[in-house]
């Protein structure tokens, strides 16, 4: 089965689901999608090969809420995820997925919130569980999570949660598992570990591998800013301004951030609009409608309300706040780069978040360009530019000579020649979009601050042959001692900083 041609209402899914699939935009399955869906609609085990990306999370949550017995009140589906964030994450899709289903139930469960709660949320009934191993374990253990009614039984990030440790876990809540039950396995790689699970639990599995389909990130040009010198905001006007767009998403983490930026936008001249699941679903098809007809021209959205968004005008997508995992990121810059065109990606990231910006380089192989912010005088240079072209298409307009005439009067009734009448409509023109700066942009002090810093980083690891980080010790001023202590003296080393 191919997934060129191939559309999710092709696929044997209830009304319900198709409904909201239809809601969010989303048309035709991913390649993981069109291969794995039928297989798990006939109940037979599977094991995925699939990257993070990929819609693995529709793939095996699709089939699971098809075959639900909503009148049924102990768990029939069991999702185990690695890590907290992902089992919200995964929980959180399968309600959207499941949103047209009336009286679904989906309970995640995990370590570090409280287990009371969970135990009591259990008892009043839930249809699909998302946890960890750890935390499913013990509620087994516990006698409060029952498996005997459990149909269907999905290990995601498989190869992950071996490498967490949660071989015992995994192992133990799949001897859990109704001979029955379905098993999906989902996982980017096969370490040994895995296959003696695969080979021990999983009964004539489909293999489906699309690793390496997931061409998103081969489509998209992705370059980050280091948040210095200038606020967000601002950022973003001046990035809007220079970069040749179309049109533009801008993800934000929060409703009200898609509400405040939207409206700080629209303040300053920008066509956007705020695009989060809390606006009733006719307005946000009207707000889509209007990015593909050209009547807006950004949009400031939540990740939720954008995925399976498909505009082609999109050239752009703006990461104004760093997503909290590495599929989401990939979900964004996905919305450019349609019909076969070159997209754009910028991320603004701020020192504490490098190490998820290289989180991302590595789990999508690939590098990120680091660009600096356009000074202030490229953005009025900008705007003058942009204002020329808009004044040349007026040159043919047919009222012009009745305006010539209004200038005429006007340098009568003031006193003025025409140089200056038309420096006043300009600078009327400009608005709060000044088409030139006064005084310093704060962006060169920031740029001559880095490169101060990197200047004397360099240096001191010139000075210190690369050794201690770029820390400078004189060891001329210390003594050395050997001390012959270990673990059997009970030694504990300390450390202090107070020399």
């Amino acid at each position: 089965m191919t997934d060129s041609t191939i559309q999710f209402s092709d696929l044997a899914l209830n009304d319900a689901i198709l409904s909201a699939l239809d809601g969010m935009g989303f048309v035709s399955p991913t390649p993981i999608q069109a291969a794995a869906i039928p297989h798990l609609l006939e109940g037979k085990d599977a094991l995925g090969k699939a990257q993070t990306g990929t819609g693995k999370t529709a793939a095996f949550s699709l089939p699971l809420l098809n075959k639900l017995d909503l009148g049924q009140r102990k768990p029939q589906a069991i999702v185990l995820a690695p890590t907290r964030e992902l089992a919200i994450q995964v929980a959180a899709e399968v309600k959207n997925l499941g949103k047209n289903v009336a009286g679904l139930k989906v309970l995640e469960i995990y370590g570090g919130a409280s287990i009371v709660d969970q135990m009591r949320a259990l008892k009043s009934g839930a249809h699909i569980v998302v946890g960890t191993p750890g935390r499913v374990q013990d509620l087994i253990n516990r006698d409060r999570l029952h498996l005997d009614e459990v149909h269907t039984f999905v290990l995601d990030e498989a190869d992950e949660m071996l490498n967490m440790g949660f071989v015992d876990d995994v192992t133990e809540i799949m001897e859990h598992a109704p001979e029955t039950a379905q098993r999906v396995l989902f996982s980017a790689t096969m370490p040994p570990m895995l296959k003696k699970i695969v080979d021990r639990f999983l009964r004539e599995p489909e293999y489906i591998d699309v690793a390496g389909k997931n061409h998103t990130v081969d489509k998209v040009e992705q370059q980050f800013w280091v948040v210095k010198g200038v606020e967000k905001d601002e950022a973003m006007s001046r990035l809007l301004e220079t970069e040749e767009t179309d049109a533009s998403i801008v993800f934000v983490r929060t409703r009200q951030d898609t509400e405040r930026l939207a409206d700080w936008l629209s303040a300053r001249g920008f066509k956007a609009a705020a695009l989060h699941g809390d606006i009733p679903q006719s307005l946000r098809e009207r707000t889509v409608d209007h990015i593909k007809q050209g009547v807006i021209d950004i949009l400031v959205a939540t990740d939720v309300v954008a995925r399976g968004l498909d505009v082609p005008r999109i050239t752009h997508v703006f990461n104004y706040d760093i997503p909290f995992d590495v599929e989401s990121y990939i979900h964004r810059i996905g919305r450019t780069g349609r019909a076969g065109r070159k997209g754009k990606a910028i991320l603004l990231v701020r020192t504490n978040q490098i190490r998820m910006l290289r989180t991302i380089e590595r789990v999508t192989k690939s590098s990120m360009e680091e660009i600096q912010l356009p000074l202030r005088d490229k953005v009025a240079e900008a705007r003058l530019v942009k204002l020329g072209e808009e004044l040349a298409q007026e040159t043919e307009h047919k009222s012009l000579d009745k305006f010539a005439e209004l200038v005429e009067k006007l340098q009568e009734t003031l006193e003025i020649d025409a140089a200056t009448l038309a420096a006043i409509l300009l600078k009327r023109q400009q608005g709060k979009r000044p088409l030139f700066y006064i005084g310093e942009d704060p962006m060169i002090a920031a740029i001559e601050r880095d490169k101060q810093r990197r200047k004397e980083r360099r240096e001191n690891r010139d000075r210190d042959g690369g050794r201690d980080g770029g820390r400078n010790f004189n060891t001329q001023d210390w003594d050395t001692y050997q001390l012959q202590v270990g673990r059997e003296q009970a030694f504990k080393l300390k450390t202090s900083l107070a020399h």
